[in-house]
């Protein structure tokens, strides 16, 4: 009956995490960050013709993000004549697979303690109970290397769609992914050892809770403190590996029509760019979890706000409060790296396929391996 009850709970995680926070937020990415930032960037309206029935309003744009969903349901599904039909129509899912399965490890809110909670040595300690995985669906203990083992799968939903389309743009996108892919995944594994080498561990949830220590009892132990190099070769490997601009030439509109899914349409383009979007957030949430402290919000603790080298908390708070904060520090955070991402999409020109392998390996890849090298000596020399 036991596993039955856990078997529940992790559906019920699985739904709420991916159903209720990523699947929305993709979503509306097509509507908010490809129109109505945009819009807002270059100076135009932006959607607003589309209405709802009954309701004269353009209600930010949503009626044609509603619009877009149900053409994509009722358009024809094409299959080019010379395509190979099975991986075409498998190409999709294995595109989504990934972006579903990262969201396993993500951590929204420290463990669930039973009891009283509160600080011990700059962590929380559950007094008279135990601490319960509940804002996570998976708690691995090597979970960053789960991450990196997912987002590799993730090239080959693009190389079989292009191979698979029998087109010679779609196999140029697909060439172009797998390569770009296959050069960022170095410098995005380098620029997390140094992370690692201070932290000391791969699961992602402990990574948090280390973030959670102050230095010179004020400043909150962040990766972006202790390594801002890193958060910024991270960010960008992480935005080449979804291939989203400026790093978007395995799409290359301007080049071969639309890449790897220029010949997907109905269902299957939608799945193929919901995935893409889906990504995009995961990349938001896991920057935010080893860079800006993940759920932390800064001197919170279990009982409260800690403010100086105290035993007491300086402002009590009820356990359910800390965790609402928790959750909102988390979602805030990931959309704030949202909205960078876009940003750069609307800020930066599309760089050239040799410029983008130029910077991956001649500039990002030395820049890491200098950051890992100069992090060890100085751990090395502080301990």
């Amino acid at each position: 009956m036991d596993l039955v009850w856990e078997l529940l709970i992790i559906l019920l995680k699985i739904v709420v995490v991916v159903l209720l926070f990523a699947f929305p937020i993709g979503s509306l990415m097509t509507l908010l960050g490809d129109r109505k930032q945009s819009s807002l960037i270059q100076n135009r309206i932006g959607p607003n013709r589309a209405r709802l029935p009954g309701i004269n309003h353009p209600l930010v744009g949503i009626p044609h993000f509603l619009a877009d969903g149900l053409k994509m349901i009722f358009k024809e599904d094409i299959i080019p004549r010379q395509a190979n039909r099975f991986w075409h129509t498998l190409a999709p899912a294995i595109s989504l697979f990934p972006a579903i399965a990262l969201w396993a490890v993500i951590p929204f809110s420290d463990h669930y303690c039973t009891g009283t909670a509160t600080m011990v040595d700059y962590r929380d300690v559950c007094v008279d109970g135990a601490f319960y995985n509940l804002f996570s669906i998976s708690n691995l203990e090597a979970g960053l290397l789960y991450v990196f083992a997912i987002s590799a799968v993730s090239v080959y939903g693009a190389a079989i769609a292009g191979w698979a389309s029998n087109s010679k743009f779609s196999l140029l996108g697909g060439l172009r992914s797998s390569a770009q892919m296959i050069s960022y995944e170095v410098t995005m594994g380098l620029s997390l050892a140094g992370i690692l080498i201070i932290y000391g561990t791969l699961n992602l949830n402990e990574m948090v809770v280390v973030q959670g220590q102050l230095l010179w009892d004020w400043l909150p132990m962040w990766g972006i403190v202790v390594q801002p190099l890193a958060f910024f070769l991270f960010l960008a490997a992480m935005m080449a590996e979804t291939k989203r601009a400026p790093f978007d030439v395995p799409e290359g509109e301007s080049e071969i029509v639309a890449g790897y899914f220029t010949e997907f349409s109905s269902m299957k383009f939608a799945v193929i760019q919901l995935s893409e979007y889906v990504a995009t957030v995961f990349v938001g949430s896991l920057v935010s979890t080893v860079f800006l402290g993940g759920w932390q919000v800064p001197w919170l603790y279990g009982d409260g706000f800690y403010f100086g080298n105290t035993d007491e908390p300086s402002i009590p708070l009820p356990y359910w409060l800390v965790i609402v904060l928790r959750v909102g520090s988390f979602s805030i955070k990931t959309l704030f790296i949202l909205w960078l991402q876009f940003m750069l999409r609307w800020t930066l020109p599309r760089f050239r396929y040799d410029q983008i392998m130029t910077l991956g390996w001649k500039i990002l890849l030395p820049l890491s391996l200098a950051n890992l090298v100069i992090t060890a000596f100085v751990v090395l020399v502080l301990l």
